[in-house]
Protein backbone atom coordinates (compact mmCIF):
# COMPACT_ATOMS: atom_id res chain seq x y z
CA UNK A 1 0.00 0.00 0.00
CA UNK A 2 1.34 3.27 -1.33
CA UNK A 3 0.58 6.88 -0.02
CA UNK A 4 -1.38 7.75 -2.94
CA UNK A 5 -3.59 4.96 -1.89
CA UNK A 6 -5.14 7.84 0.58
CA UNK A 7 -6.71 11.23 -0.33
CA UNK A 8 -4.62 12.90 1.97
CA UNK A 9 -2.03 12.77 4.25
CA UNK A 10 -4.37 13.20 7.09
CA UNK A 11 -6.25 9.81 5.90
CA UNK A 12 -3.22 8.03 6.22
CA UNK A 13 -1.72 9.18 9.53
CA UNK A 14 -5.03 8.02 11.00
CA UNK A 15 -5.18 4.88 9.07
CA UNK A 16 -1.72 4.08 10.72
CA UNK A 17 -2.52 5.71 14.21
CA UNK A 18 -5.71 3.22 13.93
CA UNK A 19 -3.21 0.05 12.99
CA UNK A 20 -0.61 1.22 15.34
CA UNK A 21 -3.52 1.57 18.57
CA UNK A 22 -4.16 -1.99 18.06
CA UNK A 23 -1.18 -3.75 19.35
CA UNK A 24 1.99 -2.88 21.35
CA UNK A 25 5.69 -4.75 21.44
CA UNK A 26 6.94 -6.68 24.41
CA UNK A 27 10.49 -5.23 24.19
CA UNK A 28 12.31 -3.00 21.78
CA UNK A 29 13.59 -5.81 20.32
CA UNK A 30 10.36 -6.53 18.78
CA UNK A 31 10.48 -3.16 16.97
CA UNK A 32 13.63 -4.12 14.63
CA UNK A 33 12.52 -4.38 10.64
CA UNK A 34 9.41 -3.55 8.51
CA UNK A 35 11.49 -0.57 7.89
CA UNK A 36 10.19 1.96 4.86
CA UNK A 37 11.12 2.64 1.68
CA UNK A 38 10.91 6.29 0.66
CA UNK A 39 11.00 7.68 -3.47
CA UNK A 40 14.33 9.75 -4.22
CA UNK A 41 13.44 12.75 -6.21
CA UNK A 42 15.68 15.65 -6.14
CA UNK A 43 19.21 14.17 -5.80
CA UNK A 44 18.57 11.51 -8.58
CA UNK A 45 16.96 13.92 -11.06
CA UNK A 46 19.01 12.88 -13.38
CA UNK A 47 18.68 8.98 -13.76
CA UNK A 48 15.53 7.58 -15.55
CA UNK A 49 14.82 4.70 -13.00
CA UNK A 50 12.55 4.82 -9.78
CA UNK A 51 15.43 4.72 -6.94
CA UNK A 52 13.93 4.17 -3.29
CA UNK A 53 15.71 4.37 -0.33
CA UNK A 54 15.38 1.44 2.19
CA UNK A 55 15.53 3.65 5.86
CA UNK A 56 16.98 1.65 8.30
CA UNK A 57 17.25 4.27 10.35
CA UNK A 58 14.10 3.64 11.86
CA UNK A 59 15.26 0.23 13.62
CA UNK A 60 15.87 1.59 17.33
CA UNK A 61 19.17 1.56 16.99
CA UNK A 62 19.33 3.84 13.87
CA UNK A 63 20.76 0.97 11.62
CA UNK A 64 20.61 -1.80 9.62
CA UNK A 65 22.35 -3.50 12.27
CA UNK A 66 20.37 -4.29 14.95
CA UNK A 67 18.87 -6.96 12.67
CA UNK A 68 22.01 -9.00 12.45
CA UNK A 69 22.75 -8.13 15.97
CA UNK A 70 19.50 -10.29 17.68
CA UNK A 71 19.90 -12.82 15.60
CA UNK A 72 23.55 -13.74 15.86
CA UNK A 73 22.49 -13.38 19.30
CA UNK A 74 19.50 -15.74 19.31
CA UNK A 75 21.45 -18.30 17.45
CA UNK A 76 24.40 -18.13 20.02
CA UNK A 77 22.13 -18.93 22.37
CA UNK A 78 20.24 -21.63 20.77
CA UNK A 79 23.72 -23.45 20.48
CA UNK A 80 24.83 -22.69 23.79
CA UNK A 81 27.39 -20.48 23.12
CA UNK A 82 26.12 -17.74 24.71
CA UNK A 83 24.91 -18.33 28.31
CA UNK A 84 23.14 -16.47 30.94
CA UNK A 85 25.13 -13.78 32.87
CA UNK A 86 28.01 -13.63 29.81
CA UNK A 87 29.94 -11.38 28.12
CA UNK A 88 29.86 -10.36 24.56
CA UNK A 89 32.86 -9.08 23.08
CA UNK A 90 32.99 -7.58 19.37
CA UNK A 91 34.98 -5.67 16.99
CA UNK A 92 32.93 -3.01 15.53
CA UNK A 93 32.86 0.36 13.91
CA UNK A 94 29.62 1.36 16.61
CA UNK A 95 26.48 0.01 14.89
CA UNK A 96 27.19 -3.45 15.61
CA UNK A 97 27.91 -2.95 18.62
CA UNK A 98 24.68 -0.49 19.20
CA UNK A 99 22.35 -3.44 18.03
CA UNK A 100 24.53 -5.84 20.15
CA UNK A 101 24.50 -3.47 23.44
CA UNK A 102 20.50 -2.79 23.46
CA UNK A 103 19.84 -6.39 23.07
CA UNK A 104 22.54 -6.90 25.86
CA UNK A 105 20.43 -4.53 27.89
CA UNK A 106 16.94 -6.77 27.48
CA UNK A 107 18.48 -9.89 27.74
CA UNK A 108 20.91 -9.46 30.93
CA UNK A 109 24.63 -9.57 29.05
CA UNK A 110 27.69 -7.64 29.61
CA UNK A 111 29.39 -5.98 26.85
CA UNK A 112 33.05 -4.87 25.82
CA UNK A 113 33.72 -3.54 22.10
CA UNK A 114 36.78 -2.68 20.25
CA UNK A 115 36.88 -0.23 17.19
CA UNK A 116 39.54 1.81 15.38
CA UNK A 117 40.24 5.59 16.61
CA UNK A 118 38.89 6.44 13.01
CA UNK A 119 35.25 6.16 13.94
CA UNK A 120 33.60 9.20 15.07
CA UNK A 121 33.36 10.23 18.97
CA UNK A 122 29.43 10.01 18.99
CA UNK A 123 29.39 6.08 18.51
CA UNK A 124 31.63 5.11 21.26
CA UNK A 125 29.66 7.78 23.56
CA UNK A 126 26.34 6.19 22.33
CA UNK A 127 27.83 2.48 23.20
CA UNK A 128 28.88 3.52 26.33
CA UNK A 129 25.19 5.16 27.17
CA UNK A 130 23.84 1.35 27.16
CA UNK A 131 26.40 0.47 29.56
CA UNK A 132 28.87 -1.32 26.99
CA UNK A 133 32.94 -0.49 27.49
CA UNK A 134 34.73 0.63 24.26
CA UNK A 135 38.49 0.24 23.83
CA UNK A 136 39.51 2.52 20.96
CA UNK A 137 42.53 0.61 19.05
CA UNK A 138 44.97 2.22 16.24
CA UNK A 139 42.93 1.71 12.50
CA UNK A 140 46.71 1.73 10.49
CA UNK A 141 48.03 -1.65 11.06
CA UNK A 142 47.16 -5.19 9.92
CA UNK A 143 44.17 -7.17 11.13
CA UNK A 144 47.20 -9.81 12.22
CA UNK A 145 48.96 -6.89 14.37
CA UNK A 146 48.20 -7.45 18.09
CA UNK A 147 47.37 -4.14 18.43
CA UNK A 148 43.89 -4.70 15.55
CA UNK A 149 40.52 -4.12 16.69
CA UNK A 150 40.16 -7.68 15.30
CA UNK A 151 43.32 -9.11 17.79
CA UNK A 152 42.26 -7.47 20.65
CA UNK A 153 38.96 -8.53 20.96
CA UNK A 154 39.90 -12.11 20.42
CA UNK A 155 42.63 -11.59 23.13
CA UNK A 156 39.90 -10.19 25.21
CA UNK A 157 37.53 -13.14 24.47
CA UNK A 158 39.99 -15.69 25.40
CA UNK A 159 40.99 -13.91 28.47
CA UNK A 160 37.09 -12.88 29.61
CA UNK A 161 35.11 -16.14 31.32
CA UNK A 162 31.61 -16.38 30.03
CA UNK A 163 32.40 -14.87 26.65
CA UNK A 164 31.43 -15.12 23.54
CA UNK A 165 32.77 -12.92 20.52
CA UNK A 166 30.08 -12.74 18.00
CA UNK A 167 32.34 -12.02 14.72
CA UNK A 168 30.11 -10.30 12.62
CA UNK A 169 32.87 -10.46 9.49
CA UNK A 170 32.72 -14.48 9.43
CA UNK A 171 29.13 -15.34 11.17
CA UNK A 172 27.11 -16.39 8.46
CA UNK A 173 23.89 -15.62 11.16
CA UNK A 174 24.77 -12.55 9.63
CA UNK A 175 23.66 -12.67 6.35
CA UNK A 176 21.00 -15.28 7.37
CA UNK A 177 19.45 -12.13 9.70
CA UNK A 178 18.66 -10.24 5.83
CA UNK A 179 18.08 -13.55 4.14
CA UNK A 180 14.90 -13.82 6.50
CA UNK A 181 14.02 -10.38 6.90
CA UNK A 182 15.51 -7.66 5.01
CA UNK A 183 15.13 -9.41 1.40
CA UNK A 184 11.70 -10.19 1.95
CA UNK A 185 10.58 -6.83 2.93
CA UNK A 186 12.30 -5.52 0.16
CA UNK A 187 10.90 -7.81 -2.22
CA UNK A 188 7.04 -6.87 -0.40
CA UNK A 189 7.25 -3.67 -0.62
CA UNK A 190 8.14 -3.42 -4.53
CA UNK A 191 5.66 -6.06 -5.35
CA UNK A 192 8.45 -7.93 -6.65
CA UNK A 193 9.45 -4.71 -9.26
CA UNK A 194 13.01 -4.19 -8.10
CA UNK A 195 15.15 -4.75 -10.40
CA UNK A 196 18.69 -3.25 -8.36
CA UNK A 197 20.17 -3.59 -5.06
CA UNK A 198 22.43 -1.25 -4.75
CA UNK A 199 24.51 -1.37 -0.76
CA UNK A 200 27.63 -0.42 0.46
CA UNK A 201 29.83 -3.80 1.56
CA UNK A 202 31.44 -3.90 4.83
CA UNK A 203 31.14 -7.09 6.30
CA UNK A 204 29.02 -8.34 3.70
CA UNK A 205 26.30 -9.48 5.84
CA UNK A 206 23.28 -7.35 4.21
CA UNK A 207 24.49 -7.14 0.44
CA UNK A 208 24.90 -10.94 0.87
CA UNK A 209 21.69 -11.64 2.50
CA UNK A 210 19.26 -9.58 0.51
CA UNK A 211 21.00 -10.72 -2.62
CA UNK A 212 20.24 -14.12 -1.83
CA UNK A 213 16.60 -13.85 -1.70
CA UNK A 214 15.97 -11.63 -4.03
CA UNK A 215 18.03 -13.57 -6.83
CA UNK A 216 16.21 -17.05 -5.12
CA UNK A 217 12.58 -14.96 -6.02
CA UNK A 218 14.39 -13.32 -9.68
CA UNK A 219 17.48 -14.35 -11.22
CA UNK A 220 17.86 -11.12 -13.06
CA UNK A 221 17.72 -8.69 -10.32
CA UNK A 222 21.27 -6.79 -10.35
CA UNK A 223 23.28 -6.47 -7.14
CA UNK A 224 25.70 -3.28 -6.22
CA UNK A 225 27.97 -3.45 -3.76
CA UNK A 226 29.53 -0.17 -3.16
CA UNK A 227 33.33 0.03 -2.10
CA UNK A 228 35.68 2.60 -0.82
CA UNK A 229 39.25 3.45 -2.19
CA UNK A 230 41.74 1.62 0.46
CA UNK A 231 39.37 -1.31 -0.05
CA UNK A 232 40.42 -5.01 -1.76
CA UNK A 233 36.86 -5.52 -2.56
CA UNK A 234 36.60 -4.61 -6.12
CA UNK A 235 39.54 -6.14 -7.64
CA UNK A 236 39.09 -9.08 -5.78
CA UNK A 237 35.85 -9.28 -7.58
CA UNK A 238 36.88 -8.18 -11.02
CA UNK A 239 40.19 -10.32 -10.88
CA UNK A 240 40.04 -13.25 -8.18
CA UNK A 241 43.79 -11.71 -7.05
CA UNK A 242 44.22 -10.37 -3.29
CA UNK A 243 46.11 -7.46 -3.58
CA UNK A 244 47.54 -5.70 -0.26
CA UNK A 245 48.80 -2.82 -2.54
CA UNK A 246 44.92 -2.07 -2.52
CA UNK A 247 45.33 -1.39 0.81
CA UNK A 248 45.56 2.26 2.19
CA UNK A 249 44.04 4.20 5.28
CA UNK A 250 40.38 5.68 3.87
CA UNK A 251 38.25 8.07 5.86
CA UNK A 252 34.87 6.42 4.36
CA UNK A 253 33.22 4.52 7.13
CA UNK A 254 30.94 1.20 7.23
CA UNK A 255 32.26 0.10 3.99
CA UNK A 256 34.96 -1.61 2.80
CA UNK A 257 38.01 -4.05 4.55
CA UNK A 258 41.60 -4.90 3.90
CA UNK A 259 40.68 -8.35 4.09
CA UNK A 260 37.83 -11.14 2.88
CA UNK A 261 34.91 -11.76 5.69
CA UNK A 262 33.13 -14.80 4.88
CA UNK A 263 29.99 -13.20 4.90
CA UNK A 264 30.89 -11.46 1.11
CA UNK A 265 29.23 -13.72 -1.10
CA UNK A 266 30.88 -12.56 -4.43
CA UNK A 267 28.99 -14.61 -6.21
CA UNK A 268 25.90 -12.68 -5.77
CA UNK A 269 27.34 -9.68 -6.30
CA UNK A 270 27.24 -8.78 -10.00
CA UNK A 271 29.52 -5.33 -9.58
CA UNK A 272 31.60 -3.39 -7.36
CA UNK A 273 31.95 0.69 -7.63
CA UNK A 274 34.65 2.45 -5.84
CA UNK A 275 33.24 5.96 -4.01
CA UNK A 276 36.20 7.97 -3.01
CA UNK A 277 36.07 9.45 0.26
CA UNK A 278 35.24 12.98 -0.85
CA UNK A 279 32.37 12.14 -2.35
CA UNK A 280 30.88 9.77 -0.22
CA UNK A 281 31.36 12.50 2.63
CA UNK A 282 29.62 16.00 0.01
CA UNK A 283 27.00 13.26 -0.93
CA UNK A 284 25.89 12.48 2.87
CA UNK A 285 25.22 16.41 3.22
CA UNK A 286 23.77 16.59 -0.72
CA UNK A 287 21.02 13.41 0.73
CA UNK A 288 19.85 15.60 3.96
CA UNK A 289 20.12 18.54 1.77
CA UNK A 290 17.91 17.63 -1.02
CA UNK A 291 15.61 14.65 0.20
CA UNK A 292 15.62 15.64 3.77
CA UNK A 293 16.86 12.08 5.05
CA UNK A 294 19.71 12.69 7.71
CA UNK A 295 21.76 9.55 6.74
CA UNK A 296 25.27 8.55 7.42
CA UNK A 297 28.83 8.14 5.59
CA UNK A 298 27.80 4.92 3.74
CA UNK A 299 24.60 6.34 2.56
CA UNK A 300 26.48 9.03 0.95
CA UNK A 301 29.09 6.66 -0.58
CA UNK A 302 25.81 4.47 -2.07
CA UNK A 303 24.12 7.09 -3.21
CA UNK A 304 27.35 8.69 -5.25
CA UNK A 305 27.94 5.23 -6.37
CA UNK A 306 24.53 4.80 -8.02
CA UNK A 307 25.08 8.95 -9.72
CA UNK A 308 28.40 7.62 -10.85
CA UNK A 309 26.33 4.20 -12.54
CA UNK A 310 23.47 6.31 -13.99
CA UNK A 311 24.07 5.03 -17.44
CA UNK A 312 23.48 1.48 -16.40
CA UNK A 313 19.46 2.38 -15.43
CA UNK A 314 16.46 2.56 -17.71
CA UNK A 315 13.00 4.35 -17.47
CA UNK A 316 11.40 1.40 -15.98
CA UNK A 317 14.08 -0.32 -13.60
CA UNK A 318 13.25 0.05 -9.98
CA UNK A 319 16.39 0.66 -7.90
CA UNK A 320 16.38 0.24 -4.06
CA UNK A 321 19.82 1.93 -2.38
CA UNK A 322 20.28 0.40 1.58
CA UNK A 323 20.70 3.82 3.95
CA UNK A 324 22.06 1.72 6.78
CA UNK A 325 22.34 4.22 9.64
CA UNK A 326 21.72 7.90 11.03
CA UNK A 327 23.04 10.89 10.82
CA UNK A 328 23.60 12.04 14.36
CA UNK A 329 26.45 9.25 14.44
CA UNK A 330 28.65 11.64 12.13
CA UNK A 331 28.31 15.01 13.45
CA UNK A 332 31.78 16.03 14.04
CA UNK A 333 32.62 14.71 10.61
CA UNK A 334 30.98 14.59 7.48
CA UNK A 335 28.14 17.17 9.24
CA UNK A 336 31.08 19.44 10.18
CA UNK A 337 32.38 22.00 7.92
CA UNK A 338 35.65 22.61 9.80
CA UNK A 339 36.14 18.87 9.42
CA UNK A 340 35.90 18.92 5.68
CA UNK A 341 37.39 21.87 5.12
CA UNK A 342 40.71 20.06 7.05
CA UNK A 343 40.50 17.20 4.58
CA UNK A 344 40.29 19.76 1.81
CA UNK A 345 36.54 18.22 0.77
CA UNK A 346 34.93 21.36 0.88
CA UNK A 347 35.59 24.37 -0.78
CA UNK A 348 33.48 27.50 -0.11
CA UNK A 349 33.00 31.40 -0.45
CA UNK A 350 33.65 31.38 3.30
CA UNK A 351 37.59 33.04 4.32
CA UNK A 352 39.75 30.40 5.49
CA UNK A 353 43.23 31.02 7.04
CA UNK A 354 44.81 30.53 4.21
CA UNK A 355 43.02 34.01 2.92
CA UNK A 356 43.50 35.99 5.89
CA UNK A 357 47.63 35.08 5.84
CA UNK A 358 47.33 35.92 1.94
CA UNK A 359 45.31 39.53 2.68
CA UNK A 360 47.35 40.79 6.06
CA UNK A 361 50.45 42.81 5.63
CA UNK A 362 53.71 40.05 5.63
CA UNK A 363 56.00 40.29 8.45
CA UNK A 364 58.58 38.56 10.72
CA UNK A 365 56.52 36.58 13.21
CA UNK A 366 58.06 37.93 16.97
CA UNK A 367 59.20 35.45 19.39
CA UNK A 368 61.19 35.40 22.36
CA UNK A 369 63.33 32.75 23.90
CA UNK A 370 61.75 31.34 27.09
CA UNK A 371 65.50 31.77 28.67
CA UNK A 372 65.16 35.77 27.96
CA UNK A 373 64.15 37.96 30.67
CA UNK A 374 60.48 39.35 31.77
CA UNK A 375 62.29 42.78 30.94
CA UNK A 376 63.66 41.86 27.56
CA UNK A 377 59.80 41.03 26.74
CA UNK A 378 58.96 43.90 27.88
CA UNK A 379 61.06 45.51 26.08
CA UNK A 380 60.28 43.93 22.95
CA UNK A 381 56.72 44.77 23.31
CA UNK A 382 57.43 48.09 23.29
CA UNK A 383 59.33 48.65 20.63
CA UNK A 384 57.18 47.07 18.26
CA UNK A 385 54.31 48.05 19.21
CA UNK A 386 52.58 44.31 20.05
CA UNK A 387 50.55 43.01 22.73
CA UNK A 388 51.90 39.16 22.41
CA UNK A 389 54.58 37.24 21.89
CA UNK A 390 54.96 33.57 21.60
CA UNK A 391 57.22 31.90 23.48
CA UNK A 392 60.11 29.25 21.77
CA UNK A 393 62.16 26.72 22.84
CA UNK A 394 64.66 25.48 20.71
CA UNK A 395 62.78 27.22 18.16
CA UNK A 396 59.73 25.49 18.99
CA UNK A 397 56.69 27.29 20.39
CA UNK A 398 55.26 26.35 24.39
CA UNK A 399 53.64 29.48 25.41
CA UNK A 400 53.03 32.54 24.83
CA UNK A 401 53.28 36.25 27.06
CA UNK A 402 50.69 39.12 26.86
CA UNK A 403 50.60 42.31 28.02
CA UNK A 404 48.23 41.15 30.65
CA UNK A 405 50.82 38.19 31.70
CA UNK A 406 53.43 40.54 31.96
CA UNK A 407 50.92 43.17 34.44
CA UNK A 408 49.34 40.99 36.39
CA UNK A 409 52.79 39.19 37.40
CA UNK A 410 54.84 42.39 37.83
CA UNK A 411 51.77 44.03 40.52
CA UNK A 412 51.95 40.58 42.29
CA UNK A 413 55.93 40.45 42.63
CA UNK A 414 57.79 43.51 40.90
CA UNK A 415 61.05 41.41 41.24
CA UNK A 416 59.68 38.82 38.71
CA UNK A 417 61.43 41.76 36.03
CA UNK A 418 64.76 39.95 36.52
CA UNK A 419 63.28 36.65 35.88
CA UNK A 420 63.25 34.07 32.86
CA UNK A 421 60.45 34.75 30.38
CA UNK A 422 59.19 31.38 31.16
CA UNK A 423 58.33 31.86 34.85
CA UNK A 424 54.92 33.91 33.19
CA UNK A 425 54.66 31.61 30.43
CA UNK A 426 50.71 30.89 29.56
CA UNK A 427 49.62 28.56 27.03
CA UNK A 428 50.46 28.47 23.67
CA UNK A 429 47.65 30.26 21.16
CA UNK A 430 46.33 27.45 19.10
CA UNK A 431 47.50 26.34 16.19
CA UNK A 432 44.67 26.29 13.21
CA UNK A 433 44.78 24.22 9.23
CA UNK A 434 45.71 26.27 6.68
CA UNK A 435 41.82 25.59 6.07
CA UNK A 436 40.27 26.30 8.92
CA UNK A 437 37.28 28.90 8.64
CA UNK A 438 36.83 31.99 9.75
CA UNK A 439 34.15 31.83 11.57
CA UNK A 440 36.04 28.89 13.61
CA UNK A 441 39.17 31.26 13.75
CA UNK A 442 36.95 33.52 15.52
CA UNK A 443 35.23 31.67 18.05
CA UNK A 444 38.61 30.55 19.25
CA UNK A 445 40.03 34.30 19.50
CA UNK A 446 38.72 35.53 22.76
CA UNK A 447 39.91 38.04 25.84
CA UNK A 448 41.65 34.59 27.07
CA UNK A 449 43.34 33.88 23.59
CA UNK A 450 43.90 36.56 21.76
CA UNK A 451 45.53 34.78 18.54
CA UNK A 452 46.20 31.61 16.54
CA UNK A 453 48.62 30.53 15.06
CA UNK A 454 49.26 28.51 11.64
CA UNK A 455 51.53 27.41 9.42
CA UNK A 456 52.12 28.30 5.82
CA UNK A 457 52.81 26.07 2.85
CA UNK A 458 56.35 26.49 3.49
CA UNK A 459 56.24 25.88 7.15
CA UNK A 460 56.89 29.22 8.28
CA UNK A 461 54.54 30.24 11.41
CA UNK A 462 52.17 33.16 11.43
CA UNK A 463 49.83 34.79 13.86
CA UNK A 464 46.25 35.99 13.34
CA UNK A 465 44.79 38.35 15.40
CA UNK A 466 41.42 39.90 15.86
CA UNK A 467 43.02 42.92 13.47
CA UNK A 468 43.88 40.40 10.55
CA UNK A 469 40.48 38.99 10.84
CA UNK A 470 38.99 42.49 10.21
CA UNK A 471 41.45 43.57 7.70
CA UNK A 472 40.38 40.62 5.78
CA UNK A 473 36.77 41.24 6.09
CA UNK A 474 37.00 44.52 5.12
CA UNK A 475 39.64 44.02 2.79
Amino acid sequence: MHLSDFPTYADFRTNKINYFCTMWYNNILETIGNTPLVKLNKITKDIPATVLAKLETFNPGNSIKDRMAVKMIEDAEKNGLLKPGGTIIEGTSGNTGMGLAIAAVIKGYKCIFTSTDKQSKEKFDALKAFGAEVIVCPTNVDPEDPRSYYSVSSRLERETPNSWKPNQYDNLSNTQAHYESTGPEIWEQTEGKITHLVAGVGTGGTISGIAKYLKEKNPNIKVIGIDTYGSVFKKYKETGVFDKNEIYPYITEGIGEDFLPKNVDFSLIDHFEKVTDRDAALMTREVALKEGIFAGNSTGSAVAGVLQLKDMFKKDDLVVIVFPDHGSRYMAKMYNEDWLRERGFLKDEKLTARDIIKKKERQEIVTIDCEKTVLEAINVIKSLNISQIPVTQQGMVIGKVTESDILDSLLENPALKSAPVQTITTPPFPFVDLNTSIDKISSMINKDNVAVLVEDEGGKIEIITQYDIINAISG
